[in-house]
């Protein structure tokens, strides 16, 4: 079978680390304190930015400017529990003139004022352009409300404009509970019986939260799936994510890589192998049906409960595989162990 080209990649993020001090039910990247640090050395730091430069286009409002998917985010994981590396990731990316930087984060090292703006003004320092804060009620069972407030209120004093609250309605809706602390989802839950807020707010049902959060949402038979298409998540150039391991993740597909982004000319020269790397030749070039009957050929049994995303199929079929060879589009291969 003939290669398959991978588009330029013109915006993404930088997962600098899969180790968080959260484990969020929702996580596409299955991050938890529990994975390895690995942090991304020095020097595929350079290489990898390198490669990029030149690449990466600026917010529709300028360099200056930054969005949810344009420009170059720092991400993990959470990049603030290596606060060096992050300092040295944006000096370089500045130094390439990389357009529309900007670090996304928890807030869990927000403890006082004084130290919250002393790093958001280092990082300015740097050249960061902005940043974006996680709120919804998946980071509310780690990170105490209290410290999400003020991570908001120091960078907003700090990039101005350039901060992005994901998501404002859970912002808002923690502020009228009057939350402080840290809330369990089910006592949420219990708060708010008549908020329909799960149908106002971003989720998607894939990574760790086709596994965890599958019971609030109907299901359906794997065949009710094979007529929606993979082709755009997959051959993309905006908004892929480039981690810490060297693998180029398309779009928000945590443990499926479509080659080394380190080595980012040769691999957008060689494009991807059907045959080296079946799975993405499936996904691609036949959809959910062809890798459904792959996996099937080898053994995969159905699950008479249904699926609940066309997502969730993918992924159990790729824990699947996980578990019967060594699949070279199937990396970092500890996604698949802290899922559940």
């Amino acid at each position: 079978m003939k290669t398959i080209p991978i588009p330029q990649p013109i915006s993404g993020g930088l997962i600098l680390s899969y180790q968080c001090p959260a484990r969020c039910r929702h996580c596409l990247y299955a991050c938890s304190p529990k994975w390895k640090g690995d942090w991304i050395s020095e020097d595929d730091l350079k290489k990898g930015l390198s490669g990029l430069a030149g690449r990466i286009r600026s917010s529709t409002w300028g360099p200056s400017a930054i969005g949810v998917n344009e420009g170059l985010h720092f991400t993990g994981g959470e990049p603030f529990l290596n606060f060096d590396l992050l300092v040295k990731a944006t000096s370089l990316a500045t130094k390439l003139k990389i357009p529309s930087t900007f670090v996304e984060t928890n807030c869990f090292w927000c403890h006082n004022e004084k130290e919250t703006k002393e790093k958001l003004n280092i990082l300015k320092k740097a050249g960061l352009k902005g940043i974006m804060i996680s709120v919804n009620p998946y980071y509310a069972e780690f990170v105490p409300f209290e410290r999400t407030r003020r991570g908001i209120e120091m960078a907003l004093k700090v990039f101005g404009r350039n901060v992005i609250v994901y998501q404002l309605e859970f912002f808002r809706l923690f502020n009228l509970l009057g939350i402080q602390e840290r809330l369990p989802l089910e006592e949420f839950l219990e708060r708010t019986p008549k908020t329909n807020w799960a149908d106002r707010v971003e989720l998607f049902l894939m990574g760790r939260a086709a596994i965890q959060l599958q019971n609030r949402y109907p299901a359906f038979p794997a065949g009710h799936f094979f007529r929606e298409t993979c082709l755009m998540p997959f051959l993309r150039g905006w908004h892929n994510h480039f981690d810490n391991y060297g693998n180029l993740l398309p779009g928000f597909c945590g443990g499926i890589s479509l080659g080394n982004w380190l080595e980012m000319d040769q691999l957008l020269k060689e494009g991807i192998d059907p045959e080296k790397m079946p799975i993405l030749g499936y996904l691609i070039q036949e959809d959910m049906e062809g890798l459904f009957n792959f996996v099937r050929d080898k053994g995969f049994a159905e699950n008479p409960g249904g699926y609940v995303s066309r997502c969730h199929l993918c992924l159990e079929l790729r824990k699947y595989l996980s578990s019967q060879g060594n699949f070279l589009e199937l990396r970092p291969r500890e996604f698949y162990t802290h899922l559940g």
